[in-house]
């Protein structure tokens, strides 16, 4: 007979938030079948902040949510304090949900003497006591390297490629990428829109200038069609709606937008709404507060997307399997 005492233990999944996108975080929960654990969250006179969680942790499998919205630091720094607190209250393992990763602009040096500030994010979490990462729809696939353990990259495409099949799925549709580096992104959508065709806006970036592009030629047939024009962020619009202009005057029947991430900094909503687009279309990965809404504009849930990967995470299935069709 050997020594030692064996138990079977039950895994505990727990659901916990930061404050700034509690929303979201709801619907996962409510996903999920379960509640956010109540936590103690406030901010201290010199904006210093405080994290306490009301229940005990120990041994579970947590998924912390924070999406990084504005004001982006504030929401980091609480996303990193929650971690800490997990790790320090001997959380089995701790899964850091982020669906939309701060900093994730800034994943190359595009000059000397710049920060990569993507992977020193990466490195945070991982010292915080991250165990395991999910996002959806990183700027770039190569930030799932940066984080040393397990990465979750979700995509949001067969929410925003289902909602667009169900209301121009009958009209002839071009896949335009807004810049020749989003091509393979504008591939995948063409896939799911039955192999519409691609187009893509030559354009030159001022690498000196944070914000600013400008729209060159239109590459492919886009006259008389309806151009489904794809990025994963729409920030101060600039880029976007230039591209939009640029479809039009190439003969475009009309454009629609679709974006995961919907930043909408200033003035980004006016532009949207004065611009061509027929529509645009994004997921709620940030929040859509009342002052970002606008005619066109069409949230679309990520929280299902959320809910179902997380329970894949805890019951060890397959994340991949969600985006394999």
């Amino acid at each position: 007979m050997g020594t030692g005492m064996k138990r079977t233990t039950e895994k505990n999944l727990m659901v916990f938030s930061g404050r700034a996108h509690l929303e979201l975080a709801e619907a996962v929960a409510d996903d999920l079948g379960t509640q956010l654990v109540p936590t103690e969250l406030r901010d201290f006179a010199n904006t210093e902040m405080y994290v306490r969680f009301e229940e005990s942790v120990r041994g579970c499998d947590a998924f912390v949510i924070q999406s990084h919205t504005a004001p982006i630091n504030k929401w980091i720094m609480e996303h990193l304090l929650m971690v800490d607190a997990l790790k320090r209250a001997s959380a089995k393992r701790i899964t850091v949900v982020t669906p939309f990763y701060g900093y994730a602009r800034q994943d190359k040096k595009s000059r000397g003497r710049e920060p990569i500030s993507a992977r020193l994010m990466a490195d945070m979490f991982k010292t915080a006591g991250a165990d395991r990462l999910m996002t959806v729809d990183l700027h770039t696939d190569q930030i799932q390297g940066f984080f040393d353990g397990p990465v979750d990259h979700l995509q949001a495409l067969p929410i925003l490629t289902g909602y667009v099949k169900d209301n121009y799925g009958a009209e002839e549709l071009t896949v335009v990428s807004p810049d020749a580096g989003r091509i393979k992104v504008a591939e995948q959508w063409s896939k799911r829109l039955g192999g519409a065709p691609l187009a893509f806006i030559h354009k030159t970036r001022d690498v000196s200038r944070s914000n600013s592009s400008v729209a060159n030629r239109v590459i492919g047939h886009v006259e008389g069609r309806t151009c489904i024009l794809v990025d994963d962020m729409i920030d101060s619009g600039g880029t976007i709606c230039h591209a939009a202009d640029a479809l039009m005057e190439d003969g475009a029947a009309s454009v629609v937008i679709a974006a995961t991430h919907a930043i909408l900094s200033d003035p980004a909503v006016q532009r949207l709404s004065d611009s061509v687009a027929r529509e645009v279309v994004v997921t709620d990965t940030l929040p859509i507060t009342p002052e970002k809404q606008f005619d066109k504009l069409t949230p679309l849930s990520i929280a299902p997307l959320l809910g179902k990967a997380i329970r894949e995470v805890f019951e060890d299935g397959s994340v991949t399997s969600m985006f394999t069709s």
